[in-house]
């Protein structure tokens, strides 16, 4: 069914593109686009979201793309950051059609009874086809799926604006959707009041608890706030200046040390932290359990980039072997370490003055320059690696996280014993569940940088195997602020 689906509706600017499929033996394959600009969401910091016009932006490209899936008969029926792609020139792209099905064919609408989606971005109709909630009758309850996908659309809406979903589920288990519900849809939760009204207007329609009362896709595009001037935008709808965008992305990604980690715990059911032993609800994915220990497989291992005539290309990692970069002293080490990572994106979060640094948009070219595929969930450190280990334990077990035994690489203590090349010190696996009662698998990699004989960091990346990327960046920040002292941060 996702070979078929995906191959009628994937031939749209904001639909990853499907190209071929086919079967042995063993597999069952799709060949597809690329995203390479990686998740929308990895660059979105949580519990603030982006500025109201990038918001616009995407989520303009996020209708377009849905509207026109729509038009081809086919409801999505799993919209949520996780499907939320971007393409190397940071176009919104959406992904993974495994849980799509036809409403419409010739004339003929149908509708759905599938439970399936992720529970803080599903319609609330959907709630009711559970099992428990199925009335003790030969009516099975139904929902029209191209209605679901526009109350999706409206909740990624609201995750763009606040960094935050709304609820953990449209049920009655949650006291906010309750609220939500009780008010229609004025209400007092302090996440809503950080809404501009015109777009709160428009939420309000595309979150209607009846859904004959939902806003539809025309409608949408006929609200002020859909149709507001937009400086990221050019008449045709098309992004004006691609850095620019990518600049003004960031400014909201940002760590600040002097604030505490923040709870880890839902807000309407509240639970010991991130704690595995407790129930999930059992919603269908289209996420399968990926073998998390797979080193092989590592999809995201960013090198450093470098700066300067002299430096090798931005894809070659700084290594004690480029004798052009070798630095006489340990002033010049210090003048490459800090050239290096003043082209970093990931370090602009730790500065102490928001936004990019000149450095690097002075540099940059493309969208990506600033932008990059890998998440930003990745800091560096100055501390021997077995302590820096311990500092990040000892945070996960202050976040109540289950702490696997962690195996470090005997050899890697020894710089001298792999000739000064990079390797991997330790590897800490994560398997929690998140602030939304939703599961989160990721792997924290610890890896030895060098920059010269006398010059070396520790790479520290939070890579995402599981979960909902909002998440997993509240969770690196959480660690992250556990771990301060052990935070590279270099002098401004």
């Amino acid at each position: 069914m996702e070979i078929s689906l995906h191959s009628y509706v994937g031939q749209h600017p904001n639909v990853i593109e499907w190209f071929a499929s086919g079967d042995d033996a063993t597999w069952q394959w799709i060949a597809m686009e690329f995203a390479e600009g990686g998740d929308l969401f990895d660059k979105i910091e949580a519990d603030v979201g982006v500025p109201e016009d990038i918001a616009q932006v995407y989520f303009l490209q996020l209708v377009s793309g849905v509207s026109f899936v729509h038009s081809k008969g086919v409801a999505h029926r799993d919209l949520k950051p996780e499907n939320i792609l971007m393409s190397e020139g940071g176009s919104l792209k959406i992904a993974d059609f495994g849980l799509a099905c036809m409403f419409a064919h010739k004339g003929q609408r149908k509708m759905s009874s599938t439970l399936c989606g992720s529970p803080p971005y599903i319609a609330p109709e959907i709630l009711l086809c559970r099992r428990d909630d199925r009335k003790a009758t030969t009516s099975i309850s139904k929902y029209d799926p191209e209605l679901a996908d526009i109350w999706s659309c409206g909740v990624i809406l609201f995750v763009l604006l606040v960094g935050n979903t709304p609820w953990d589920e449209p049920s009655g288990n949650s006291w906010e959707f309750q609220e939500y519900k009780r008010t229609a849809g004025r209400s007092s939760d302090p996440l809503w009041e950080r809404i501009p009204a015109d777009a709160l207007s428009l939420l309000r329609g595309m979150l209607a608890v009846d859904p004959q009362n939902r806003f539809t896709f025309q409608r949408i595009r006929q609200h002020p706030w859909y149709t507001r001037h937009n400086p990221h935008l050019t008449s045709d709808g098309r992004v004006s200046d691609p850095l620019q965008l990518a600049t003004q992305m960031l400014e909201n990604l940002r760590i600040d040390f002097s604030q505490q980690p923040s709870a880890t715990q839902s807000r309407s059911q509240p639970h010991d932290g991130m704690d595995l032993d407790s129930p999930v609800q059992q919603m269908s994915s289209t996420q399968p359990e990926a073998p998390i220990n797979d080193t092989a497989w590592d999809w995201e291992r960013p090198a450093l980039r470098t700066m300067g005539a002299s430096a090798v290309s931005s894809t070659q990692p700084v290594s004690r072997n480029d004798h052009a970069l070798q630095p006489t002293s340990a002033h010049a080490a210090r003048a490459l370490l800090l050239g290096t990572l003043a082209m970093e994106p990931s370090m602009s979060q730790f500065s102490q003055q928001p936004g990019v640094s000149m450095t690097l948009t002075q540099q940059a070219r493309r969208f990506r320059d600033i932008v990059p595929a890998e998440a930003l969930t990745r800091f560096f450190s100055h501390v021997p690696p077995a302590l820096l280990v311990q500092m990040i334990s000892d945070a996960l077990h202050q976040l109540n996280i289950p702490l696997p035994p962690v195996r470090m690489n005997p050899e890697a203590s020894s710089s001298s014993a792999f000739g000064g090349a990079d390797v991997n010190i330790a590897t800490i696996r994560v398997k929690a569940l998140d602030t939304r009662r939703q599961n989160l698998h990721g792997e924290v990699h610890i890896d030895r940088q060098r920059f010269s004989d006398e010059l070396e960091l520790l790479d520290v990346r939070f890579i995402k195997v599981k979960g909902d990327p909002l998440e997993w960046r509240r969770f690196f920040k959480n660690v992250v602020l556990l771990c301060k002292d052990g935070v590279y941060v270099p002098e401004e």
